[in-house]
């Protein structure tokens, strides 16, 4: 398993990322853990990607769909601060070392972004002047400061640049004496051992060769073998590949292909992010299943312990039943001669003999076979008991109880045994439905992680930048969000046949229906219109009803009468408008499974019921945009089958709040 990333792979995936996210805008920072950030970046006319940055692990962009926390922890909010808006202007390695840069403009400032990738790892802020502003971790160390105000200073170098080092610079290695050669590349240039062996087994030298014997002619092979693994990362050609063993564990993932891993099997990718993004999913699916392990043994120890407890009660209740009814069987038996044995005992007492006269007298009694003597076997003087031997049984009389006692008290601790081996039984058959039960879970469980992976992020169409739904009859309606997306949705999506909807208010959006040349049915036009008004000022009013209209795509148009201004978003309506009375303000918002991940729909009720059967309808009311969010969240995921749950439960509040009109909404009801 990988276990550290490698300057060859920050070398590539800093390449990458240059050619794949420069000139995105910073849109929102998350801080998703400890140490990991997640970049929303978005760039015009292509979908939203996100950024990955784990501190001393990882960087690369993900397609996974990944938690985001309620609320951002403090360092979080600072990066926010400074960063979004910010458009990346270049990413780049420090030298050959484990740090990547971004350079963020930010209102015409300059701000950097380091990522460390070795060691504990962390992320620092630093301003135009490489003064630091935050940072994941201050620290104090011998060769630097990650501290507030102060400059910013990279850790020392581990060794040459590789890029850079000339076949002469090779030759130092001769100096190291004894020292493998394969220790010495690691120490004279910025690459780990897996790197160093590969350059080894590229130019057939052994990696165990001393540096005192090496020949000129294997340095120049070394070199040349050096130069030749980074020629990809000189020219940004690249050959990612995930390596999997003989037994199907993912093991390793390189940006080129290495010799050392031929034997094994290679999954290809296109990219180098990607397949880092695939093989740190897997792994945190590993790491998971790892620790569930863990808890699991602990579990099954616990119980397995009780288990042998009671088993051991199950065996020795018997064996104190038998014996508690034996002894109290034998004192009735032979209940006047232990009487008489116990009453000579205290008469001697009385008339002043000690415990041992009565003992030697006893002995002697019981020698030549006198009753009851033959009974006696020895004193416990302190705590006044009489051990008495009947057909080969010693056990204990209380001197200061009568026979009849003591033989009732071994008949209810024979009683009590008897108790407790029927609750032992029970107990015993619990514990195995238990471990049986235990042992379902976990199994399930692990299949469940093998199977349910983290999902990936569902591809955005273009169209959900607007507000949507499909139609029951399935056509495509689109409206825009705010001044901006109406103009942008009717000068560069209205197409001829389309027909267009708006509130009869000010302050609504336009609503276009896609007809793609086929007729509008009576049905679209009544859920278009239903759409367009609930989605318009109306909703803030807390409006019940309005009237909306409609008309074809050429009445629409951005000239304006002469001597008039039309605002961002506004457009001249010509000729007949074709209107649809008292439309109610309403929407149904749901879920619906999909490639394994849980889509956010809303619309028109008769639209979204047909889709899914998990929905809640919203009318006008109280609660703000994201106290109902919660509440839709919570209502879905308690009312809808198991297997969805969970996954309902960890949409984004966001995602949800895209659905709800502008204003105060309350739930009128749902359904699953």
């Amino acid at each position: 398993m990988k276990t550290e990333i490698t300057s060859f792979d920050v070398r590539a995936i800093a390449c990458e990322l240059a050619n794949t996210i420069k000139n995105t805008r910073v849109e929102n920072i998350y801080q998703i853990g400890h140490k990991t950030l997640l970049f929303k970046l978005h760039s015009p006319n292509q979908p939203t990607r996100q950024l990955l940055m784990e501190a001393g692990k990882r960087v690369h962009l993900t397609d996974y769909a990944l938690e985001k926390p309620p609320s951002p922890p403090v360092f979080c909010m600072v990066l926010r601060k400074h960063l979004n808006g910010g458009v990346i202007e270049n990413i780049e390695q420090h030298e050959f070392e484990r740090a990547i840069t971004f350079k963020i403009r930010v209102r015409q400032e300059l701000t950097q972004l380091i990522v460390e990738l070795f060691g504990e790892g962390n992320v620092i802020l630093a301003g135009q002047e490489n003064v630091i502003v935050a940072a994941m971790s201050f620290k104090k160390m011998r060769d630097r400061n990650i501290l507030r105000n102060e400059t910013f200073k990279h850790a020392p170098a581990r060794g040459k640049n590789p890029l850079l080092v000339t076949r002469t610079q090779l030759d130092e290695m001769g100096d190291l004496g004894k020292l493998e050669i394969v220790r010495a590349l690691v120490r004279l240039l910025s690459i780990g051992g897996l790197y160093a062996e590969e350059v080894l087994l590229r130019a057939n030298v052994d990696k165990n060769t001393p540096c005192q014997t090496i020949t000129r002619e294997q340095t120049d092979a070394v070199f040349h073998q050096l130069q030749s693994l980074l020629s990809p990362l000189r020219e940004g050609k690249f050959d990612p590949a995930i390596v999997i063993d003989d037994k199907g564990e993912w093991i390793d993932v390189t940006p080129i292909r290495l010799k050392t891993y031929e034997p094994l099997k290679a999954e290809p990718y296109d990219s180098f992010s990607k397949a880092l993004d695939d093989y740190y999913a897997r792994m945190s699916q590993v790491g998971w299943i790892s620790e569930a392990q863990k808890e699991y043994e602990r579990e099954l120890g616990r119980q397995q312990r009780m288990l042998h407890d009671q088993q051991k009660t199950l065996e020795e209740a018997p064996k104190t039943i038998e014996r508690n009814k034996r002894v109290g069987d034998l004192l009735h038996f032979h209940l006047g001669e232990l009487q008489l044995l116990q009453q000579q005992i205290s008469d001697a007492k009385l008339r002043g003999e000690s415990w041992e006269q009565v003992a030697s007298r006893l002995e002697k009694e019981k020698q030549e076979g006198r009753s009851p003597a033959v009974y006696f076997d020895s004193f416990n003087a302190e705590n006044l008991i009489l051990n008495v031997s009947i057909g080969g049984s010693v056990f204990p009389i209380q001197m200061n109880q009568t026979i009849q006692a003591n033989a009732a008290e071994h008949y209810e601790q024979m009683k009590k045994a008897e108790r407790k081996l029927e609750g032992s039984r029970k107990a015993l058959e619990e514990t195995q439905r238990r471990l049986e039960e235990l042992q379902k879970k976990w199994t399930k469980k692990v299949e469940q992680a093998k199977v349910e992976r983290t999902p990936k992020q569902l591809d955005r169409a273009w169209y959900e930048k607007f507000r949507w739904f499909n139609s029951s009859d399935g056509f495509l309606v689109l409206g825009g969000r705010d001044a901006t997306t109406n103009e942008i949705l009717v000068k560069k999506h209205l197409e001829p046949h389309d027909i267009v909807f708006h509130a009869d208010i000010i302050g609504a959006p336009f609503v276009i229906v896609k007809t793609k040349g086929e007729s509008p049915t009576e049905q679209v036009i009544r859920e278009a219109a239903q759409f367009a008004v609930s989605y318009s000022r109306a909703w803030r009013e807390m409006l019940n009803v309005l009237d909306v209209y409609w008309v074809c795509s050429d009445q629409v148009s951005k000239t304006s009468p002469s001597g008039q201004y039309l605002d961002k978003g506004s457009f001249m309506i010509r000729g007949k408008k074709n209107y649809v009375r008292k439309v109610a303000l309403q929407v149904a918002l749901g879920v619906r499974a999909e490639d394994g991940h849980m889509r956010v729909i809303g619309g028109p009720l008769d639209a979204i019921r047909r889709q899914t059967n998990m929905y809640v309808e919203l009318v006008p009311g109280e609660q703000t945009s994201a106290e109902i969010a919660k509440r839709i969240r919570r209502f879905l995921s308690e009312r809808t089958d198991e297997e969805y749950r969970d996954r309902i439960s960890k949409i984004p509040i966001e995602e949800i709040q895209k659905f709800i009109p502008p204003g105060k909404s309350a739930i009128a009801r749902g359904e699953k």
